[in-house]
């Protein structure tokens, strides 16, 4: 059951890749499993707002990945277009339609932009298919920056990249610096005019690895306006106590150094997306020298989402506070920055 207050807050995940889930499919199974699987549990967790990334898997690069990415935009408008229960949304307006009509706003964003490369002029053509939010880089190199496992580099955005983020300014694109690496996100800030978030990323002073974000970069995405929403994997949150208190300890320590106002929630759900999309092994699987079978206990899914609501209550959070985190600080982001740009 969902917690009275959980219930009357804007619940906003910034980041699950369930359309990964959903494309590795065959094209009849997209839409019944979305509804048989997906939207229970976003409703159980009391999701209101879903940040949909476009990622795209090493397999489709180079060559395959615009055609990769089209296929993932195109699950996101066949299940939305088939359940009544949410509503693919650009702007702030359609999401507050979505919400005041009780369905799930979706809004789609790319994940290091493998399908774009060079060509930024594409950007412009994700934006007219529903793309609000996109990030250049993920672990590993792009033609646009480096992503964070590359910080050794010291790497700034490439030319393509610094007009990449032009290109997205101009439309109304929020740029997405997780996964990127450090000096890309000095960069970005340095560029910005605008207010930039980070759709999945946790504190670097309480687990150091290059995945999350340190004091100095969360406060200058506060001084930019932006968001930071914290990653609830596991691993990315502390070497072995994995607890529901490692993720509060995040959460606590990010709106310690930005102010509660620029804090929310990308837990990047990987447990059934990684069932639907590895093939079974004996062996644990890793990824920047993590193991991706461990999970905090009652979250390895957007049920779990009231437990959130449950920890920052024991902890003594003031409701409002609890409010802005579960959800109101992305929606606003949302609503001042998705109905900007000149695109049309």
């Amino acid at each position: 059951m969902i917690d009275d207050l959980h219930g009357r807050s804007v619940v906003a995940d910034t980041h699950n890749d369930l359309l990964d889930a959903l494309v590795h499919r065959p094209v009849e199974r997209w839409v019944p499993h979305f509804r048989e699987r997906w939207l229970p549990q976003l409703q159980a967790g009391g999701v209101n707002l879903q940040v949909l990334p476009v990622f795209v898997d090493d397999v489709f690069r180079p060559e395959g990945a615009l055609r990769q990415t089209l296929r993932m935009i195109e699950v996101a408008h066949r299940i939305a277009e088939a359940s009544p229960e949410t509503r693919l949304c650009v702007d702030g307006t359609e999401i507050d339609q979505a919400l005041d009509d009780g369905r799930i706003a979706l809004v789609l964003a790319l994940e290091s932009a493998p399908g774009v490369g060079e060509d930024v002029e594409l950007l412009e053509t994700l934006y007219r298919l529903g793309v609000r939010i996109a990030s250049l880089a993920h672990f590993g190199r792009t033609a646009l920056a480096d992503g964070s496992g590359e910080d050794a580099t010291g790497s700034r955005l490439t030319r393509a990249g610094v007009a990449a983020h032009a290109e997205m300014e101009r439309l109304g694109m929020i740029f997405d610096v997780s996964h990127l690496g450090a000096a890309g996100v000095d960069h970005v800030l340095e560029l910005s005019t605008r207010p930039v978030m980070a759709t999945h990323s946790s504190a670097r002073a309480l687990r150091d690895h290059h995945r999350n974000l340190t004091d100095a970069q969360l406060k200058g995405i506060a001084d930019n306006g932006g968001v930071v929403c914290v990653n609830f994997f596991a691993p990315f949150l502390h070497e072995s106590d994995f607890t529901i208190g490692r993720l509060a300890d995040h959460i606590e320590h990010i709106a310690g150094v930005m102010g509660v106002r620029h804090v929310g929630l990308g837990p990047d759900f990987v447990k059934e997306v990684l069932e639907d999309t590895t093939p079974p092994c004996c062996e644990a699987q890793f990824i920047e020298g993590v193991p991706t079978d461990r999970y905090l206990p009652g979250l390895e899914g957007p049920a779990g989402l009231p437990l959130v609501t449950e920890v920052l209550q024991k902890r003594g959070w003031p409701e409002d506070d609890i409010v802005r985190v579960l959800g109101q600080n992305v929606l606003d982001l949302f609503r001042s920055e998705l109905t900007r740009g000149s695109a049309t």
